[in-house]
């Protein structure tokens, strides 16, 4: 088998070295390229000879898995995977599975930040401090007894939980599915308009597709106390950026922590959230550390041993 990292996958040269060797006792080829690229004609050329390729969160159309005619599985080095066309994978019978897990703790703990910096103003505060400028006057807030709305009780929506039960905070949720994790946190579910009008924070953890996609639109978003702060680790699409820039600068809520968007950072200059008061914008990098990129790699290297055994695993289509 052809195996193609079509981008870099965070580890070192051990790791990668350690997972060729692998592969290679077993007959099969591994090729990593160094460099990310979304031009379509440059994925398609490197994965032209291709049974396997790996990719994290670069959209593959119909027409890439048109072009790659050995192609067989692909294995998602990210959780999610709405940037992959499920519909044409199922038509030319490949495998797709994607890395769960791997960064549960990397972005529970980005939400967390997120949620600290937002109430106390750290971020803002450093720029102040490096102007030689005091605390003049400011008050922050503080995280402890604090109602925190989960949406998406998830592995990582429950991890949040649990991080946010130690601060002394409220538990929350809405979920598609009611988790007993969370109900043992102490969570209560609510519908998703009692959690986005009783939060004095609303921290986002679902999946993004067609039922979910601005879940949290102007009419919702209007739901919030004018105290209420919005953390968004999960997808950019899930929020109408429009409406809450709106919000923002209406001073409708008191602010939001961003780490998603609708396209990949950099943002455009011109994006909604760009120059809105009280908002931390990051770039995308909740599952962005050292420990999850190793699990993450593990993960996929699993997941196509798994394939090639005939025992797929982490399967969503």
């Amino acid at each position: 088998m052809n195996i193609v990292s079509l981008e870099p996958l965070g580890v070192n040269e051990t790791v990668i070295n350690a997972m060729k060797e692998e592969f290679s006792k077993r007959g099969h080829d591994l090729t990593i390229y160094g460099d990310r690229t979304v031009d379509e004609n440059v994925l398609a050329t490197r994965a032209k000879d291709a049974d396997v390729v790996i990719v994290t969160n670069i959209p593959l159309s119909s027409t890439f898995i048109e072009n790659v005619k050995n192609l067989r599985m692909i294995a998602v080095a990210f959780t999610g995977y709405d940037h992959i066309d499920l519909e044409a994978c199922r038509e030319k019978k490949i495998t797709v599975c994607n890395a769960a897990g791997y960064s549960t703790h990397a972005v529970s703990e980005l939400a967390i930040a997120l949620m600290l910096d937002v109430l106390r103003k750290i971020t803002a505060n450093d720029s102040k401090t490096r102007k030689q400028k005091g605390r003049e006057g400011f008050l922050g807030r503080e995280l402890f007894g604090k109602t925190v709305g989960i949406i998406g009780t998830g592995a990582i929506g429950t991890q949040t939980a649990r991080i946010l039960k130690i601060f002394g905070c409220e538990l929350i949720g809405f979920s598609r599915t009611e988790k007993q994790a969370f109900k043992d946190l102490g969570g209560r579910y609510l519908t998703l308009d009692e959690v986005l009008q009783e939060s004095d924070i609303v921290s986002l953890h679902l999946p993004l597709n067609k039922v979910t996609r601005q879940i949290i639109d102007a009419p919702k978003i209007a739901l919030m106390k004018p105290t209420g702060v919005l953390i968004n680790t999960a997808r950019g699409g899930l929020v109408d950026s429009d409406a809450l820039s709106k919000a923002l600068d209406e001073r409708r809520i008191a602010g939001a922590g961003i780490d998603v968007y609708e396209n990949e950072p950099p943002i455009n200059s011109k994006h909604p959230l760009m120059g809105v008061p009280n908002t931390v914008l990051v770039p995308h990098l909740g599952y962005a550390t050292r420990e999850a990129m190793l699990i993450r790699a593990d993960i996929v290297k699993q997941n196509i041993l798994k394939w090639l055994k005939g025992e797929p695993q982490n399967v969503v289509t």
